[in-house]
């Protein structure tokens, strides 16, 4: 796929964000035990909810820079857009968290409009690389 360096830089970014998160997620940790515990407190649900981000976070990651060296797979678009949902649903929970204030107690709005645009950039990069989404 024909691409400029900053679309590269861009998706290489968040194919490597996606991953490093999954990778903490999976070990119980990073920003998904945060905000999970944060609206949920600890428990089995908090942490299965931990584990299964992780691991939708890994997959995507890798797919994403799958994607990005333009390696051809059969299940990537389909697996990209359904990461994507997923994404949505992630967003909107954490959302609601900071709506509810449970999240971000005492932060400023700049940092919760940053925090909100890291995860437009997640699901930006997770569209463009869906074939699904190709005009």
């Amino acid at each position: 796929m024909n691409r400029g360096v900053g679309a590269f830089v861009w998706q290489l970014a968040v194919g490597l964000y996606l991953f490093a998160n999954g990778v903490l997620g999976i070990q119980n940790g990073g920003d998904f035990a945060i905000i999970y515990r944060a609206a949920l407190g600890r428990g089995d649900i908090t942490t299965i909810l931990v584990t299964v981000t992780g691991v939708v976070a890994l997959i995507a990651g890798v797919a994403v820079v799958i994607d990005l060296f333009g390696i051809e797979l059969n299940f990537i678009n389909t697996l990209l857009f359904i990461i994507a949902i997923v994404w949505v649903v992630y967003i909107v929970f954490e959302i609601v968290s900071w709506v509810r204030g449970v999240l971000f107690k005492g932060d400023t709005l700049f940092h919760v409009i940053q925090l909100l645009a890291v995860h437009l950039m997640v699901l930006g990069s997770l569209l463009s690389a869906s074939k699904k989404f190709e005009r």
